[in-house]
């Protein structure tokens, strides 16, 4: 869902963050996908760097934080989820290994070569799948791990409905074989891809919106555009009932290819 001038399906991002400050997680996923995920990867010490792209309130990254050693820095461009994931990390007493900064994920400031692992759930989209993967590989270390979680065609065709939301909303969404193709051109080693279970998106992410809809109307009494969102992620839930047998979220773990020497294209 590209947030080109700061709109996802034409609402102004920071609204939809706003909506979203009050859910655990802000895309669909779950405890145990984080940590099947996490499971892929290895060589993680106590002085392992780790980046959480997009971390939101950081749902994601305690999970990550109470099972991985290493320090671990979360990145979102919302403050407010800034101040919650920091919240977070300190009733979780994680808060010497965990920290959230305010920043963006097409800007980063970390060192070339310095990360062990890179992290993003349900985020790469907002500066694309292709863009992230080959951006965000100078900060790997040769050896290091890029894990994310990113929307895909379960099938070659799907009925037009669902075909023109996500054309409209996200022009990279894909199959995974492309996408594993994608990967590898990026310089990476496919190291495992799985599909997200329904339940990523029914209980951690649909069912939770209600309570944050009840908060968020009574922040916004009156608004129009409020209501227009409300209705939008209604539209979004009732669109993945009807053809989640076309489309989901897989989650792609891959570590960065050490080349020795020059290879032939």
């Amino acid at each position: 869902m590209n947030n080109d001038n700061n709109t996802i399906l034409g609402f102004d991002v920071n609204l939809i963050c706003d909506f979203f400050l009050n859910t655990e997680r802000q895309g669909p996923g779950s405890p145990e996908v984080t940590l099947k995920a996490l499971s892929f990867i290895d060589n993680l010490t106590d002085k392992s760097l780790i980046a959480d792209l997009g971390c939101g309130t950081g749902g994601q990254t305690m999970i990550l934080a109470q099972h991985a050693p290493g320090k671990i820095t979360g990145i979102d461009f919302f403050p407010g989820f800034i101040e919650r994931f920091n919240k977070n990390a300190e009733k979780l007493n994680l808060q010497n290994r965990v920290k959230g900064i305010v920043g963006s994920m097409d800007d980063l400031s970390f060192e070339k070569d310095s990360l062990d692992l890179i992290w993003s759930e349900g985020a790469i989209y907002n500066i694309g799948f292709e863009r992230g993967l080959k951006e965000w590989r100078n900060y790997l270390k040769p050896g290091g791990y890029l894990a994310v979680s990113e929307s895909v065609w379960f099938t070659d065709q799907r009925p037009a409905e669902i075909h023109d939301f996500w054309m409209s909303a996200y022009t990279e969404i894909d199959t995974v074989p492309n996408k594993v193709a994608q990967i590898q051109k990026a310089g990476y080693i496919p190291v495992a891809t799985f599909i997200l279970p329904e339940n990523c998106w029914i209980e951690h992410y649909f069912t939770p919106q209600a309570k944050a809809e009840e908060i968020f109307r009574r922040k916004h009494a009156g608004s129009r555009i409020v209501e227009e969102l409300i209705t939008s992620n209604h539209r979004e839930a009732e669109l993945y009932s009807k053809y989640k047998a076309y489309y989901g979220y897989a989650f792609f773990i891959c570590k960065k290819r050490i080349l020795t020497e020059k290879v032939s294209e």
